[in-house]
Protein backbone atom coordinates (compact mmCIF):
# COMPACT_ATOMS: atom_id res chain seq x y z
CA UNK A 1 0.00 0.00 0.00
CA UNK A 2 0.87 3.52 -0.70
CA UNK A 3 1.32 5.95 2.42
CA UNK A 4 -2.26 7.35 1.63
CA UNK A 5 -3.73 4.06 1.24
CA UNK A 6 -2.04 3.44 4.86
CA UNK A 7 -4.01 6.36 6.49
CA UNK A 8 -7.27 5.24 4.90
CA UNK A 9 -6.70 1.35 5.76
CA UNK A 10 -6.41 2.85 9.37
CA UNK A 11 -9.98 4.15 9.48
CA UNK A 12 -12.96 2.04 10.59
CA UNK A 13 -15.96 1.88 11.44
CA UNK A 14 -17.11 3.60 7.85
CA UNK A 15 -20.28 3.50 5.94
CA UNK A 16 -21.81 5.89 2.90
CA UNK A 17 -24.97 4.64 3.10
CA UNK A 18 -27.89 4.22 5.10
CA UNK A 19 -25.85 3.01 8.20
CA UNK A 20 -28.80 0.55 9.42
CA UNK A 21 -27.99 -1.71 6.73
CA UNK A 22 -24.93 -4.13 7.88
CA UNK A 23 -22.07 -5.03 5.59
CA UNK A 24 -23.48 -8.27 5.57
CA UNK A 25 -26.17 -7.52 3.67
CA UNK A 26 -24.08 -6.69 0.68
CA UNK A 27 -23.51 -8.11 -2.28
CA UNK A 28 -20.81 -8.10 -4.52
CA UNK A 29 -22.24 -7.45 -8.08
CA UNK A 30 -19.73 -7.82 -11.47
CA UNK A 31 -20.76 -5.73 -14.14
CA UNK A 32 -17.63 -6.11 -16.07
CA UNK A 33 -17.04 -7.09 -19.47
CA UNK A 34 -16.23 -10.71 -18.07
CA UNK A 35 -19.45 -11.24 -16.50
CA UNK A 36 -20.85 -13.40 -19.71
CA UNK A 37 -24.38 -13.27 -18.43
CA UNK A 38 -24.81 -9.54 -19.08
CA UNK A 39 -24.63 -10.39 -22.84
CA UNK A 40 -28.34 -12.01 -22.05
CA UNK A 41 -29.71 -9.15 -20.55
CA UNK A 42 -31.31 -6.34 -22.11
CA UNK A 43 -30.12 -3.21 -20.29
CA UNK A 44 -30.63 -0.63 -22.57
CA UNK A 45 -32.40 1.54 -20.15
CA UNK A 46 -32.44 2.95 -16.53
CA UNK A 47 -35.04 0.82 -15.76
CA UNK A 48 -33.86 -2.13 -17.45
CA UNK A 49 -31.16 -2.18 -15.38
CA UNK A 50 -33.32 -0.86 -11.95
CA UNK A 51 -35.14 -4.54 -12.42
CA UNK A 52 -31.63 -6.57 -13.04
CA UNK A 53 -30.55 -4.72 -10.00
CA UNK A 54 -33.79 -5.79 -7.86
CA UNK A 55 -33.73 -9.31 -9.61
CA UNK A 56 -29.46 -9.66 -8.21
CA UNK A 57 -30.63 -8.67 -4.73
CA UNK A 58 -33.69 -11.07 -4.22
CA UNK A 59 -31.75 -13.74 -5.67
CA UNK A 60 -29.26 -13.29 -3.57
CA UNK A 61 -31.15 -12.21 -0.14
CA UNK A 62 -29.19 -8.89 -0.15
CA UNK A 63 -29.90 -5.10 0.24
CA UNK A 64 -27.31 -3.25 -1.63
CA UNK A 65 -25.23 -4.57 -4.76
CA UNK A 66 -21.62 -3.01 -4.71
CA UNK A 67 -18.59 -3.15 -6.83
CA UNK A 68 -16.85 -1.50 -10.02
CA UNK A 69 -13.28 -0.29 -8.65
CA UNK A 70 -11.16 -0.78 -12.01
CA UNK A 71 -14.00 -2.66 -13.77
CA UNK A 72 -13.50 -2.17 -17.48
CA UNK A 73 -17.62 -1.84 -18.70
CA UNK A 74 -19.45 -1.78 -21.91
CA UNK A 75 -22.76 -0.05 -19.96
CA UNK A 76 -21.08 3.62 -21.37
CA UNK A 77 -20.75 2.79 -24.54
CA UNK A 78 -25.08 4.31 -24.70
CA UNK A 79 -23.09 7.82 -24.09
CA UNK A 80 -21.03 10.62 -26.12
CA UNK A 81 -19.64 11.74 -22.77
CA UNK A 82 -17.54 8.25 -22.74
CA UNK A 83 -16.83 7.94 -25.99
CA UNK A 84 -15.09 11.44 -27.55
CA UNK A 85 -14.51 10.15 -31.59
CA UNK A 86 -10.99 12.31 -30.56
CA UNK A 87 -10.21 10.33 -27.73
CA UNK A 88 -9.73 6.73 -26.64
CA UNK A 89 -12.38 5.66 -24.93
CA UNK A 90 -13.41 5.92 -21.27
CA UNK A 91 -14.78 2.25 -20.03
CA UNK A 92 -12.80 1.79 -16.97
CA UNK A 93 -15.11 2.65 -13.48
CA UNK A 94 -12.02 4.21 -10.72
CA UNK A 95 -15.29 4.70 -7.97
CA UNK A 96 -17.27 2.11 -6.03
CA UNK A 97 -20.74 1.78 -6.81
CA UNK A 98 -23.61 0.95 -4.08
CA UNK A 99 -26.78 -0.02 -5.78
CA UNK A 100 -29.67 0.49 -3.56
CA UNK A 101 -33.09 2.24 -4.04
CA UNK A 102 -33.14 6.12 -4.91
CA UNK A 103 -34.07 8.13 -1.69
CA UNK A 104 -31.30 6.14 -0.06
CA UNK A 105 -29.65 7.94 2.73
CA UNK A 106 -26.14 9.25 1.91
CA UNK A 107 -23.73 9.78 4.54
CA UNK A 108 -20.33 11.48 4.66
CA UNK A 109 -17.58 9.20 5.32
CA UNK A 110 -15.40 11.02 7.61
CA UNK A 111 -15.34 14.66 9.05
CA UNK A 112 -15.03 17.14 6.44
CA UNK A 113 -16.51 20.05 4.66
CA UNK A 114 -18.30 21.02 1.19
CA UNK A 115 -15.50 21.55 -1.52
CA UNK A 116 -17.83 22.02 -4.18
CA UNK A 117 -21.33 20.70 -5.52
CA UNK A 118 -22.80 20.95 -9.24
CA UNK A 119 -25.29 19.33 -11.19
CA UNK A 120 -23.68 17.44 -13.81
CA UNK A 121 -26.03 17.39 -16.46
CA UNK A 122 -26.22 14.71 -19.39
CA UNK A 123 -26.66 11.23 -20.14
CA UNK A 124 -24.31 8.83 -18.09
CA UNK A 125 -23.18 11.77 -16.54
CA UNK A 126 -23.19 12.64 -12.65
CA UNK A 127 -26.14 14.15 -12.29
CA UNK A 128 -25.95 16.23 -8.61
CA UNK A 129 -22.68 15.62 -7.06
CA UNK A 130 -21.08 16.78 -3.64
CA UNK A 131 -17.65 16.86 -3.28
CA UNK A 132 -16.15 16.76 0.38
CA UNK A 133 -13.15 17.85 1.75
CA UNK A 134 -11.22 15.90 4.38
CA UNK A 135 -7.98 16.45 6.68
CA UNK A 136 -6.32 13.24 8.02
CA UNK A 137 -2.66 12.85 9.79
CA UNK A 138 -1.97 16.18 7.86
CA UNK A 139 -3.28 14.44 4.23
CA UNK A 140 -5.78 16.01 2.51
CA UNK A 141 -8.34 14.34 -0.02
CA UNK A 142 -11.36 14.52 -0.88
CA UNK A 143 -14.50 12.50 -1.49
CA UNK A 144 -16.95 12.38 -4.02
CA UNK A 145 -20.60 11.08 -3.95
CA UNK A 146 -22.60 10.91 -7.66
CA UNK A 147 -25.96 10.29 -9.02
CA UNK A 148 -27.69 12.00 -5.93
CA UNK A 149 -30.97 13.62 -5.59
CA UNK A 150 -31.52 17.01 -6.95
CA UNK A 151 -32.53 17.81 -3.44
CA UNK A 152 -29.16 17.27 -2.19
CA UNK A 153 -27.69 19.79 -3.66
CA UNK A 154 -30.29 23.04 -2.69
CA UNK A 155 -29.51 25.04 0.44
CA UNK A 156 -26.25 23.77 0.94
CA UNK A 157 -23.08 26.15 0.74
CA UNK A 158 -19.33 25.59 0.09
CA UNK A 159 -17.25 25.18 3.51
CA UNK A 160 -20.68 23.35 5.30
CA UNK A 161 -19.06 20.75 7.80
CA UNK A 162 -20.10 17.27 8.37
CA UNK A 163 -19.44 14.95 10.25
CA UNK A 164 -18.68 11.52 10.23
CA UNK A 165 -21.97 9.27 9.31
CA UNK A 166 -24.06 12.34 9.05
CA UNK A 167 -26.67 12.65 6.40
CA UNK A 168 -25.29 14.22 3.48
CA UNK A 169 -27.74 13.80 0.92
CA UNK A 170 -30.32 10.96 -0.90
CA UNK A 171 -30.03 9.39 -3.76
CA UNK A 172 -31.50 10.50 -6.47
CA UNK A 173 -33.18 8.04 -9.03
CA UNK A 174 -33.18 8.46 -13.66
CA UNK A 175 -34.33 11.41 -14.18
CA UNK A 176 -31.84 13.33 -12.44
CA UNK A 177 -28.73 10.86 -12.29
CA UNK A 178 -27.77 10.51 -15.49
CA UNK A 179 -30.31 8.05 -16.09
CA UNK A 180 -29.00 5.09 -14.40
CA UNK A 181 -30.68 2.53 -11.87
CA UNK A 182 -30.23 4.12 -8.22
CA UNK A 183 -26.86 4.26 -7.29
CA UNK A 184 -24.33 5.81 -5.26
CA UNK A 185 -20.97 6.27 -6.92
CA UNK A 186 -18.41 7.01 -4.14
CA UNK A 187 -14.90 7.80 -5.03
CA UNK A 188 -11.65 8.84 -2.98
CA UNK A 189 -9.54 11.74 -4.48
CA UNK A 190 -5.92 12.59 -3.87
CA UNK A 191 -5.64 15.56 -5.97
CA UNK A 192 -8.92 17.61 -7.47
CA UNK A 193 -6.68 18.49 -10.35
CA UNK A 194 -8.33 21.59 -10.82
CA UNK A 195 -11.74 20.69 -10.99
CA UNK A 196 -15.05 21.62 -8.84
CA UNK A 197 -18.01 19.52 -8.72
CA UNK A 198 -17.33 17.18 -10.61
CA UNK A 199 -14.16 14.49 -10.90
CA UNK A 200 -13.87 11.25 -14.00
CA UNK A 201 -15.18 8.39 -12.28
CA UNK A 202 -14.23 6.36 -15.99
CA UNK A 203 -11.18 6.26 -17.67
CA UNK A 204 -9.02 4.91 -20.33
CA UNK A 205 -6.49 2.23 -20.81
CA UNK A 206 -4.40 4.92 -21.54
CA UNK A 207 -4.71 7.16 -18.39
CA UNK A 208 -5.60 3.98 -15.97
CA UNK A 209 -2.53 4.01 -13.99
CA UNK A 210 -2.46 7.84 -13.10
CA UNK A 211 -6.14 7.14 -11.80
CA UNK A 212 -5.63 4.25 -9.99
CA UNK A 213 -2.95 5.98 -8.54
CA UNK A 214 -4.72 9.08 -7.50
CA UNK A 215 -7.75 7.61 -6.70
CA UNK A 216 -7.31 4.41 -4.38
CA UNK A 217 -10.01 1.68 -4.03
CA UNK A 218 -12.41 2.80 -1.95
CA UNK A 219 -13.14 -0.11 -0.05
CA UNK A 220 -9.55 0.32 1.60
CA UNK A 221 -11.69 3.07 3.61
CA UNK A 222 -15.07 1.14 4.11
CA UNK A 223 -14.10 -2.17 4.06
CA UNK A 224 -17.24 -3.82 3.29
CA UNK A 225 -15.23 -7.39 2.74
Amino acid sequence: MTDFENVLNKINDVKVIDSSIDYDDYKPLNLSVSNESLHYENLKTADDFDKYIKKFLNKSNSKVAFGGYNERRNLYQRSSIFNDSKEEERNIHIGLDLWIDSGTTVLAALNGRIHSFKFNEGLGNYGPTIILEHEVENLKFYTLYGHLSSESIQNIKVGQEYKKGEKLATLGNATVNGDYAAHLHFQIIRNLEGNSGDYPGVCSTQNLSHYLQNCPDPNILLKIV
